[in-house]
């Protein structure tokens, strides 16, 4: 049984005790990645540097086409096992302090008294409420959301999935109505099981992309609850991306550690990476890839397709970013291991994609759950196009890598539009950037600079750094930014010929990939 909330919510107020501190300036921090299709804990120490790790993948569910869903118990599972054969390869007495990214939008709703899902988690990339969203757009509700929110209408975030669960679980609006339900992105549920039900919270970048935070605020808006039909009650409360929200109990990890840090994956991300002044980009390659670009401590309006987000809120001050979302990037990989069979592991890839001098004009658009910034077509669904006798697996494996990269441009585009400057050098993070064809592409494509950091593990450092700055582990972002390396830069090699030639086909693959799903489930 979980313990109702009440007066030991104390753990709210953001700040520390001097223990804390004091243990944390010679002490390592515990970070919690739970991702789309993983869950990953890693150990950091000052220098940034990963000391032990743990990585447990999990099952996703596709109960129809265009829906996507997790089952909590499985995520809370695999993240606590993660954590325990991270803590079990560290020195856990050295351990001071516990930060959490987690894979965004991804709605769940819960018992307040048992902890018990009314559902599984449905996940960023579902499709089902489009029509709902549709439904929405036409009855004109676009513009002020964009201006409220920083969002385009879209099923993506967390907003109409809470309505649909709340419309179609049997009881759960009356329940809540009476406030026995709690909603809650991934690190929200984490938190949640991680203080034995004491704590309900999300900090202000996670609660950016439900569609429900006024950024200009930073507080819930009731007048898109009010349109939604969504209790206020049901949501939790809004802290910083550093402070100390809570402690983990005993039971779960035998030691009870401060959860200092709470931020969604592509801004900790953005942390991890040092873009701490405007202007600054990174690009994170993991299920779907993901690019932000730091724009000051005001939020910035999209006029190019891409959305406002908060990035983090430390030390009082919040700081904002543009972001353009790209649905598939390593899910087409893992399309070509896990349904197709043409590969076995992801980085085959690599040598089958060097293997052929071109795709032969063959383009895949990754459209599987509809495309994301800048075109943000719910209905588009993916595409292989250019196919002859002569395609192979080497051809298509390559095409798969090269969408990754054409996807990245069109965002780059619209950001450089938005910010009215161009971008000198993309920083990269995230499992695929390991695949050299793709980061030698992904350069050409963009004709910029792309530099992948030594330490690629980017949205677990983003999220340790948050829960160490809280704790005194670091002192401040000068510290984090002296810790950024330099693995290696890839610098465009190809001709403007070759790239423009190249980029136009893609557009017209994309064009054919739109629409496609006409009548989506709702």
């Amino acid at each position: 049984m979980y313990q109702p909330e009440g007066a030991a919510v104390n753990a709210l107020d953001a700040t520390h005790t001097q223990a804390e501190r004091n243990a944390g300036m010679t002490g390592l921090v515990l970070a919690l990645d739970q991702g789309t299709t993983s869950s990953r804990a890693i150990v950091f120490d000052r220098s940034g540097t990963p000391l032990a790790a743990g990585n447990r993948a999990f099952e996703q569910m596709f109960p129809r086409p265009g829906w996507v869903e997790h089952d909590p118990e499985t995520i809370w599972r695999s993240q606590m096992a993660a954590a325990r054969d991270a803590l079990g390869s560290a020195t856990t007495a050295r351990v001071t302090a516990l930060g959490i990214a987690n894979q965004r939008e991804t709605t769940l709703i819960w018992d307040r008294l048992t902890g018990e899902p009314i559902h599984n988690a449905i996940v960023w990339q579902d499709r089902r409420t489009t029509s709902a969203c549709d439904a929405l757009k036409a009855a004109g509700y676009e513009p002020d959301i964009r201006q409220r929110t920083g969002l385009t209408i879209d099923p993506y975030f967390s907003a109409t999935k809470i309505r649909w669960l709340l419309d179609t679980v049997d009881g759960a609006r009356d329940r809540a109505k009476r406030g026995t339900l709690a909603f809650g992105t991934v690190d929200t549920w984490l938190v949640w099981r991680l203080t034995g039900g004491r704590v309900h919270v999300t900090d202000v970048s996670n609660a950016s992309r439900t569609m429900l935070l006024n950024q200009h605020t930073r507080e819930w808006d009731d007048d898109i609850l009010r349109e939604l039909r969504i209790p206020r009650s049901l949501l939790p409360e809004i802290v910083a991306s550093s402070g100390v929200v809570g402690h983990t109990q005993m039971e779960y990890l035998d030691v009870s550690l401060p959860i200092a840090g709470v931020v969604g994956d592509q801004q900790a991300a953005t942390f991890g990476q040092g873009c701490f002044d405007v202007g600054m980009a990174k690009q994170t390659y993991g299920t779907g890839s993901f690019m932000l670009m730091n724009v000051g401590t005001r939020p910035r309006q999209s006029e190019a397709g891409l959305l406002s987000t908060v990035a983090w809120r430390l030390d009082g001050e919040t700081t904002y970013a543009l972001e353009g979302s790209s649905f598939a990037a390593g899910a087409g990989v893992q399309w070509l291991r896990d349904e197709l069979g043409i590969i076995s592991t992801a980085a085959e890839t690599d040598d089958l994609a060097r293997s052929v001098e071109s795709t032969g004009d063959v383009y895949f658009v990754p459209a599987f759950v509809g495309l994301g910034a800048p075109h943000w077509d719910a209905r588009a669904r993916g595409a292989l196009v250019g196919l002859t006798r002569g395609t192979g697996r080497a051809e298509i494996a390559r095409a798969v890598l090269e969408a990754v990269a054409y996807q990245t441009r069109d965002v780059l585009e619209a950001m450089e539009r938005d910010a009215a400057a161009p971008l000198a050098e993309l920083r990269v993070d995230g499992g695929m950037v390991e695949n050299e064809f793709l980061m030698q592409f992904q350069a050409d494509i963009l004709n910029r600079r792309v530099a992948r950091p030594a330490v690629a593990e980017t949205t677990a450092s983003g999220a340790a750094y948050l829960a160490g700055l809280a704790t005194g582990v670091w002192h401040d972002v000068e510290d984090i930014r002296a810790n950024w390396r330099l693995d290696r830069a890839f610098e465009p090699r190809m001709s403007v010929g070759d790239r423009e030639r190249l980029y136009r086909r893609w557009q017209q693959a994309v064009d054919r990939s739109r629409s496609w799903a006409e009548e989506a489930a709702e």
